[in-house]
């Protein structure tokens, strides 16, 4: 297989976390979002979207957007799982990945920042507030659906991490970047911690990629 991804990319980062768990080797191209390398003709051709992750399957099939890679991967590659056994349980799990998948990070997207910047002209202060804000709202809302749940266990769904915590993680990951404080989301904290001290997460974290600039490693 092979993996375009970017060392910020927070879907990237998700399909990372899933090859780790999955324990499937894929060969990583990197894609400079920095530099609007998803933009060239030759990606453009991978994903008319632009947009990263892309897989592509080794008979040449282009897999696109993280959780649609995540669900292929679960079918094809069962073990060990990413959803529960029971049609309740998977459908809990894929609500939770989906609020941050689906409404809190499209909303951090570069694509998005660019038109707040370039057609909205807000300025940086203004850009922050959007990214806190919608980044807090996400956090509470999943705090608000973990905290007290009868299947909230060590992860969000038991004691096994899934595609939900790959999806929180993700997104924790999004607010400590901003300086969010956590001590009002202790579960997510607790959850975030807990998968983050296993190799397949820590491992795949933005900070560990080799396409991360040396001066972004340092100031880090």
């Amino acid at each position: 297989m092979k993996f375009f991804s970017f060392w910020r990319s927070l879907a990237s980062f998700r399909v990372r976390i899933a090859l780790n768990l999955k324990n499937l080797p894929a060969e990583v191209v990197f894609i400079d979002l920095d530099a609007n390398a998803q933009r060239g003709e030759e990606y453009r051709r991978v994903n008319p979207q632009m947009a990263l992750p892309s897989l592509v399957l080794d008979d040449g099939t282009v897999l696109f957007q993280s959780l649609a890679i995540l669900e292929y991967l679960e079918e094809t590659h069962p073990a060990p799982p990413l959803l529960p056994a029971d049609p309740r349980g998977r459908a809990r799990v894929r609500g939770l990945a989906q609020m941050v998948a689906c409404e809190g990070h499209p909303l951090l997207t570069p694509r998005v920042r660019r038109y707040l910047d370039h057609e909205l002209n807000l300025r940086d202060t203004q850009q922050a507030a959007w990214r806190r804000h919608w980044t807090v709202e996400t956090l509470a809302a999943l705090e608000g659906h973990l905290a007290g749940h009868e299947d909230t266990g060590r992860f969000c769904h038991g004691d096994a991490p899934g595609m939900a915590d790959i999806c929180l993680v993700t997104h924790v990951t999004a607010a400590v970047n901003q300086q969010i404080d956590l001590a009002p989301y202790p579960v997510l904290k607790r959850i975030f911690e807990t998968a983050m001290a296993l190799p397949e997460f820590a491992s795949a974290h933005p900070s560990m990629q080799p396409d991360m600039p040396e001066a972004m490693r340092k100031k880090g």
